[in-house]
């Protein structure tokens, strides 16, 4: 579906249509990501804090200063435009932010795993609550109108000097602490994928169907059915 989210505009006299945002890529100066859909992008969120981003199977966010943790090889999925969620390969669990601020690692996808991502310069991104923020309200008077368009102050994911997460509403598009750079996995990070997903097709063909069997049994059991020969 992701041709039908495209607004196309003419971009002259004689041209073809084309997007009326200008595509942008990591090094770009500001803007947003344009993707949609797609295979996730396997990269490791590295803050300017030194820090890399990462998800741990227990539900705790923190930051490494380790170059190898296998904790902190992200899957970043477009859900929309601009916005992404957010996956800890290795914990199997989704970056979210709730309403108090406060980031956690959730199972199952939600929409406080959605996040706005933004580039800004020098290849650093801001990830953004899509759904939580401050609402600020207009000051009286005309300059109301001016101000709506920021009545609202976004909440950034963010890891301090410390390599603890810090809650939203402290946080600004501009501190230290929010920006990240996506980087590209190394030899080390593709060779420990790649014996996580031959174990997990390990497991897979040692038992490919033992809950569908159970289940067949447990109905033969039941109905007085006696199992050939041929399927022992």
């Amino acid at each position: 579906q992701c041709g039908t989210w495209l607004a196309r505009v003419s971009c002259g006299p004689g041209q073809k249509a084309c997007d009326p945002r200008r595509r942008r890529d990591a090094g770009g100066r500001g803007g947003v990501y344009e993707h949609l859909g797609g295979a996730p992008r396997r990269r490791k969120l590295y803050c300017a804090t030194k820090y890399h981003l990462q998800i741990h199977p227990n539900g705790k966010i923190d930051g490494s200063l380790e170059e190898n943790n296998p904790y902190s090889i992200m899957e970043i999925t477009a859900v929309d435009v601009g916005v992404v969620a957010i996956k800890g390969l290795f914990s199997g669990r989704y970056l979210a932010m709730n309403d108090k601020g406060r980031l956690y690692a959730s199972e199952l996808f939600n929409k406080e795993c959605e996040f706005v991502e933004r580039i800004h310069e020098l290849g650093y991104n801001t990830y953004a609550s899509r759904h939580h923020s401050t609402e600020q309200l207009p000051p009286p008077g005309g300059a109301a109108g001016r101000r709506r368009a920021s009545a609202k102050r976004q909440w950034y994911v963010s890891i301090n000097g410390k390599g603890r997460p810090r809650r939203g509403f402290k946080t600004r598009s501009t501190d230290k602490a929010s920006l990240f750079l996506p980087r590209v996995l190394g030899h080390k990070d593709h060779e420990m994928v790649r014996r996580l997903r031959e174990s997990q097709s390990a497991h897979h063909h040692t038992h490919p169907h033992s809950g569908r069997e159970r289940r067949r049994r447990r109905s033969h059991s039941r109905l007085g059915i006696t199992r050939p020969s041929q399927w022992t």
